[in-house]
């Protein structure tokens, strides 16, 4: 077996470090800078219409008047100035812009440009968030829930981005108090983007009732919804609602194994969330349960062996290494993980088993031990909730 090269080894490690290390666990489509990200960036923002517009011809410069209505962000470079000329060709439209510049060594480079809609009021929301930049977490994602279904498309995008670049734990408290019919609203809006449910559900479930938890049920219920990326927040919610019926559905779904692959996988994820952050609604050993349920699944198999061996469970190492050449489990991936495992495991067992590997493939070892050297040294410390491990 060829030995894993020093290229892959790198990108692995650059893999490994970039990951991020907190984020919504519910959030998709989160990407990009945040508005109040790049205010902070700019040198100079400013809202003003566009005029005149030049298209450069051969090495020309394009160009486009702008006249200034309101500086936001101000610099010396437009002091004084009521008009000045973006090095840019911006085709000439009855909407405001706002054009968020760098200047250097007094050159102006507008980097970014958002056209302006409706009563403007993509200014108002980011004049309030700038206010509260210093200010806890928890209060700002509060500001930006009363922009996440503005009219005005930047604003409702840049509110969501908000949550998707939070921790969990920054908006949990927070969530508590939230206008839950508000949220009700926008789940049962079929105009509501499909990404946008995991966020919405997970919040219902800090601020809602068991009453509400028909109207997650009714989600799960739709093939539809069903399919969305968003389900495990969906699942999330309902299980913070009503957690013994919730934790009941999620096994019911885990243990069929006709379930369709993505939903299953869902399930999986929301109990990831709920061992990582809400152990206060389901015993851990249920989850683990719940997860070794999994093992004799082909197609989900390497997930589970995964999230036990970083649940440090090693009381299952005789069930993981069972699945070593099993029909149904010789895969590649699921081979690979079973071998992790085993590496991390303190069983008997587990050493004897390596010890044979190496006998029979010790490059497939050493390239599994590498990988996981890069995975430690990228891992954060933090207390753990291990069991120990079985001889």
């Amino acid at each position: 077996m060829l030995r894993l090269s020093s290229a892959l080894l790198a990108a692995a490690a650059v893999l490994f470090a970039a990951t991020p290390a907190s984020a919504c666990p519910f959030c998709s489509e989160g990407r990009g800078p945040t508005l109040t990200g790049d205010f902070d960036t700019a040198k100079l923002v400013m809202l003003g219409s566009i005029g005149p517009a030049k298209l450069a011809a051969g090495d020309g410069e394009s160009a486009t008047e702008f006249t200034i209505e309101q500086v936001l962000k101000p610099h010396d470079f437009v002091k004084d100035k009521k008009k000045i000329v973006l090095p840019r060709f911006i085709p000439q439209t009855k909407n405001k812009f706002l054009v968020f510049c760098d200047v250097y060594k007094n050159t102006l480079d507008p980097y970014r440009g958002i056209e302006v809609t409706g009563d403007e009021q993509i200014v108002k929301y980011i004049v309030g968030a700038v206010k509260l930049a210093e200010r806890p977490a928890g209060e700002r994602l509060r500001y930006a829930f009363d922009y996440l279904n503005s009219p005005e498309f930047e604003v409702a995008v840049d509110a969501y981005r908000e949550f998707a670049k939070a921790d969990y734990k920054d908006y949990m408290t927070m969530a508590k108090s939230l206008p839950t019919e508000t949220i009700v609203g926008w789940l049962r809006d079929p105009k509501t983007p499909s990404f946008r449910l995991g966020l919405y559900s997970s919040l219902l479930g800090h601020c809602g009732s068991e009453k509400h938890a028909a109207v997650l049920k009714e989600m799960l219920d739709d093939p539809e919804k069903r399919r969305s990326s968003s389900i495990d927040g969906i699942l999330a919610g309902y299980v913070m609602l009503q957690p013994k019926k919730g934790w009941e559905h999620l096994k019911s779904v885990l243990n069929n194994p006709k379930e369709e692959f993505l939903m299953r996988y869902a399930v999986l994820r929301t109990m990831r969330f709920l061992w990582d952050q809400r152990p206060d609604l389901i015993d851990k050993e249920e989850i683990v349960l719940g997860a070794s349920g999994l093992l004799i699944q082909g197609d989900m198999a390497d997930f589970a062996i995964e999230d036990l061996r970083k649940w440090h469970r090693w009381e299952k190492t005789d069930a993981v290494l069972d699945l070593y050449g099993q029909k149904t489990h010789d895969i590649p991936v699921v081979k690979r993980a079973i071998l992790r495992f085993a590496l991390q495991s303190p069983s008997t067992r587990a050493k004897t088993w390596i010890a044979q590997q190496r006998q029979r493939d010790s490059d497939w070892v050493k390239d599994a031990e590498e990988l996981l050297k890069l995975e430690t040294d990228s891992t954060p410390m933090t207390p753990m909730a291990t069991k120990a491990g079985k001889e």
